[in-house]
């Protein structure tokens, strides 16, 4: 049995996609199984960049089948343009993607909502907003939750789907003109341009919970994948500046179907520094020159909506967290090479809260907001990494920022990547 479990151990944005895809070479597939198009991986293969959103990063590699699981709520736009992109890169989709027929759909008042619901809490006095993308994520969890919201098998029955979009948005009209004063949405154009979706997805549904089950039964190797991070978990994060999900591992069984006695293998990815997109407490950002070179070098912007990350150290307090939550054993160390240019590297290695060292993670954000990290500081190594792919051919230094790094977080670190590039990626 063969079935690991790729996880973001921070507030995403940390690489996962070069990691899936690199593991994908000794994959039969690659599962996702939480989030939505608010998410991008990036990869850069032959010098050329792809941006997924909603499919598996596996899809690059020929042999791999991919499949979007339940856990993950599907905007019928982003999934089309991005099936269109692949094809035209000469990427096949077709026998290769498989969709749960349980998925929750974005409805077109979910991306309404989300927008006006972030407005509001940004114009409320001493209000914040979340963050998010506007993608109607949240509102299509919500719904979820609810016991409202509309899954893909509901297109199987036209009637009955269309009798569900006409009495939604019969209640959401109301609230959109009340409370937003936006204008009506036609139930009727929306009823029929998601049937015509249905139409063009029909050859990926599938009952993907069974064929997984299969897959694992016949001894197939199988990488499941997340989006975001731990630390945005709606359960375990940040809260409330966390996604509507569960990016942590958990999420992975649940989104799924996969029972946890299957999981044979947990891998964290870990940037060598930090970043976060969005509002929510972020105790080592550097709102200085030396953030900003981090997000100048690392080419710090939201792979969906290009937003700049904040930037700051390595916060192991934070990683030692993720890593209890998440069950990892393993870290895949991403971004290295951004580090190149430093003199000094810091490493947060705990929260002082009003002189007392805190022991953990302190569960409200406003608290969270409070807390000094206390650091130690490293030498840097002075020199380019790129296209370093033997562990020992790492400056010292720079095994030396590894090495502290597992021993404050409790994981060790069998993946190394010194470039964005396939290829330029250390295995231990």
């Amino acid at each position: 049995m063969s079935v690991s479990i790729i996880v973001g151990a921070q507030w995403g944005d940390e690489g996962k996609g070069k990691l899936v895809d690199l593991l994908t070479k000794e994959a039969d597939i690659v599962a996702r199984y939480q989030g939505g198009a608010n998410a991008g991986h990036t990869l850069v293969i032959d010098g050329k960049k792809y941006v997924l959103h909603l499919i598996p990063s596996g899809i690059l590699h020929p042999k791999a089948h991919c499949v979007i699981g339940n856990g993950v709520v599907i905007d019928p736009v982003a999934l089309m343009e991005e099936i269109k992109m692949l094809e035209e890169s000469g990427v096949s989709i077709t026998g290769r993607l498989f969709i749960s027929h349980r998925a929750h759909l974005i409805m077109p008042y979910h991306k309404l909502l989300d927008a006006a619901r972030e407005r509001e809490n940004a114009a409320k006095e001493g209000g914040k907003a979340i963050g998010t993308t506007g993608r109607g994520i949240g509102p299509a969890y919500i719904d979820k939750a609810s016991r409202s919201g509309i899954r893909i098998v509901d297109l199987l029955d036209r009637k009955r789907f269309a009798e569900k979009v006409r009495a939604k948005i019969a209640e959401v009209n109301n609230v959109l003109h009340k409370l937003y004063d936006y204008e009506q949405l036609d139930a009727e154009k929306i009823a029929d341009e998601y049937c015509q979706f249905d139409t063009l997805i029909d050859p990926y549904i599938t009952d993907t919970t069974l064929f997984l089950h299969e897959a694992i039964q016949s001894g197939k190797r199988i990488l499941l994948e997340g989006a975001q991070g731990a630390l945005l978990d709606v359960d375990h994060g940040t809260y409330p500046f966390v996604t509507s999900s569960n990016p942590t591992s958990g999420g992975a069984c649940t989104g799924l179907g996969v029972p946890p006695t299957a999981i044979s293998r947990i891998i964290g990815v870990v940037k060598a520094y930090s970043t976060r997109v969005g509002n929510g407490p972020f105790p080592t950002e550097l709102e200085n020159a030396t953030g900003e070179d981090l997000r100048r070098i690392g080419h710090e912007f939201g792979a969906t909506t290009g937003r700049p990350r904040r930037c700051g150290w390595l916060d192991a307090f934070a990683l030692r967290y993720s890593v209890m939550v998440n069950g990892i054993s393993e870290i895949a160390l991403t971004k290295m090479d951004v580090l190149d240019s430093f003199d000094e590297l810091k490493i947060c290695t705990g929260y002082m809260l009003d002189g007392k060292a805190l022991k953990g993670i302190p569960a409200d954000a406003v608290t969270l907001e409070r807390v000094e990290p206390v650091y130690e500081t490293v030498k840097g190594w002075k020199s380019s990494l790129e296209g370093i792919r033997r562990y020992e051919d790492l400056p010292a230094n720079a095994k030396a920022y590894i090495a502290r790094i597992e021993e404050l977080c409790g994981a060790r670190v069998t993946i190394v990547s010194t470039s964005p590039s396939r290829d330029d990626t250390i295995i231990r």
